[in-house]
C-alpha cells in the first residue's frame, strides 16, 4: 500500500512539473534583427557549420558569428546537455545527417531572414540550397515537422503555405512532436540535476 501511494505522489509531482512547463509565460517583444531582412542573400557554403537539423552557424567574412534557427520547421531534437536534452530524440541524429549533406553538396545557397530574432537571439531564415528551400526538402524526408502552424508565417505567407502543403504531402511522422519532448526533457533534466545523475558533457 506505501510503494502504490508513493508511485502516486511521483506521478502526481510529474504531473505538476509538466503543468508548470506548458504553462503561458508573458512573451517579452521579439527583437528586431539588424542584418538585411526579406532578400535573399548569398552565402558560402564553407561557411556553414550544422548544429541539428533546424539550426546552423554561419561564419560571415567580417568575423560575424550568426547563429540561425530555420524557418518553417522543427527537427527531432539531438543531445545538447547545455539545453536540458541529455538524450537524442529519435530521428534527430538523422536529421542533422541530413542537414550536413545537404549543405555538404551545394554550391549556391541563400539566406532570407525574418525581421526579427528569436528570443534566444538568434536568426529565423529560411535557407535555400541550389534554389530549393531547404525547409520543403526536410519535411518531404520526413525528418522535420512544419513549424508554421505554431509560430505564424513571420512575414513570408506565400513560403508558410509551402511548408503547410509539403507537410500535408509527407503524411504522419515517425517522432514525438518536438516541443512536447523539449518539455519532457525539461522535467527529467530537473529531476536528474537534482538526483546528481545529470551528465556533465
Amino acid at each position: 500500500m506505501r510503494t502504490f501511494s508513493a508511485l502516486i505522489a511521483v506521478m502526481t509531482l510529474l504531473a505538476a512539473h509538466v503543468a508548470q512547463a506548458q504553462a503561458p509565460t508573458a512573451k517579452a517583444a521579439p527583437k528586431p534583427q539588424t542584418r538585411p531582412t526579406h532578400e535573399r542573400i548569398k552565402v558560402d557554403p564553407q561557411t556553414i557549420t550544422i548544429d541539428d537539423g533546424d539550426s546552423v552557424v554561419i561564419k560571415w567574412p567580417n568575423g560575424d558569428e550568426e547563429i540561425v534557427r530555420i524557418l518553417g520547421i522543427d527537427t527531432p531534437e539531438t543531445r545538447h546537455v547545455e539545453h536540458n536534452i541529455p538524450f537524442d530524440q529519435s530521428f534527430g541524429p538523422e536529421a542533422k545527417a541530413f542537414a550536413r549533406g545537404a549543405f555538404a553538396t551545394a554550391t549556391d545557397v541563400e539566406i532570407l531572414r525574418c525581421k526579427t530574432l528569436d528570443p534566444f537571439g538568434r536568426s529565423l531564415s529560411y535557407l535555400f540550397i541550389n534554389g530549393k528551400n531547404y525547409s520543403t526538402l526536410v519535411i518531404k524526408a520526413k525528418l522535420a515537422a512544419e513549424s508554421v502552424s505554431i509560430y505564424g508565417d513571420n512575414g513570408f505567407p506565400e513560403i508558410a503555405a509551402e511548408m503547410l502543403a509539403a507537410a500535408k504531402e509527407a503524411g504522419p511522422l515517425g517522432f514525438e512532436p518536438p516541443g512536447a519532448y523539449r518539455t519532457r526533457m525539461r522535467v527529467l533534466s530537473e529531476a536528474m540535476k537534482k538526483a546528481g545523475t545529470y551528465p556533465v558533457n
